[in-house]
């Protein structure tokens, strides 16, 4: 009978995973509170155990660049289901069981990218919370966060901006313009054709404002709330608009500003505020399981 295989030791996959998401292994022993040694070490260790390597390694130094394996590759899949796996069991048997209902408000587009799978890990893991979600624009959502209509807020806002709110950034937005790749852009003195959310959209401002800002002439030849409006508009040929990078469908094209003769769009932070005190055991479990959920995927955590 063969010998059963050793079992994954869950510090090590975190360490891994945290290389991948970090981009090095320096910066993800800054992340999760390790050093850089110890984090190599746990690496050696895991590849000792799976008998082959996760990392390719090139250059040495701080000019040193790292790429998976095709194992590593294979592994990383398996490793965030593992951990996921994991967080919800010990949440289940070791967190004490929270019920209510949560009121949450957030932007449509970040809605749909980034919270499905977030809410449906937390909604398994309670199962006596029950959340209500309502997709709108920042001004309206906290215009009714104000009003007492949520418990928390995912809201667009400049980066470094406060608004007077002490919320905790959990995402920033690369903003990119975006066309159907048939789409003739018209010449630098013709008026550049839009397809935007209305107002008070945090996109429509920054893309007008940065149009005026470079002297270019424009119109908004289509609007609409939804995000897959846009999109069907964009396809269509009607206009270009403004999109965060991964959001971008890969049935359109990404324009480059200089070679489109567009103005660089700065960043958007995304932000989650809850109100100041003591929150509900439901609202505190949420607004944490989001703050963890968002800072442990690859990408643009602020």
């Amino acid at each position: 009978m063969p010998s059963p295989l050793p079992p994954f030791d869950f510090d090590l996959l975190r360490s891994f995973v945290a290389i991948v998401d970090n981009g090095g292994f320096t910066r993800a022993a800054e992340r999760i509170g390790r050093t850089q040694s110890t984090i190599s070490l746990q690496i050696r260790k895991l590849e000792q155990g799976l008998g082959r390597p996760v990392f390719t390694r090139q250059g040495m130094g701080r000019s040193s660049q790292i790429g998976l394996t095709r194992d590593g590759e294979v592994l990383l899949g398996h490793a965030r289901q593992i951990l996921r796996l994991g967080d919800e069991a010990r949440s289940r048997i070791m967190e004490p069981e929270v019920e209510g209902i949560v009121r949450l408000g957030t932007p449509e587009d970040f809605a749909t990218w980034h919270l499905p799978d977030i809410l449906a890990r937390f909604a398994r893991s309670h199962p006596r919370v029950l959340l209500e979600v309502n997709c709108d624009f920042t001004v309206n959502l906290l215009d009714g966060f104000g009003k007492g209509l949520y418990d928390l807020v995912l809201f667009k806002r400049e980066p470094q901006r406060t608004d007077g709110l002490a919320g905790t950034g959990v995402w920033r937005e690369e903003l990119v313009w975006v066309a159907d790749q048939r789409l003739e852009l018209p010449a630098s003195g013709e008026a550049l054709p839009l397809v935007l959310a209305p107002a008070p959209d945090i996109y429509r401002r920054r893309a007008l404002a940065a149009l005026e800002a470079a002297g270019r002439t424009w119109r908004v030849v289509f609007a609409s709330p939804s995000m897959a409006g846009l999109q069907a508009a964009v396809r269509a040929g009607l206009g270009i608009t403004v999109m965060p990078r991964e959001m971008v469908p890969a049935n359109l094209v990404v324009l480059g500003a200089a070679d489109d003769g567009l103005p660089v769009l700065p960043d958007a932070e995304i932000v989650l505020y809850e109100a100041p005190g003591k929150a509900a055991p439901a609202v505190a479990r949420l607004a944490g399981h989001i703050v963890q959920a968002l800072g442990s995927q690859a990408g643009r955590r602020v």
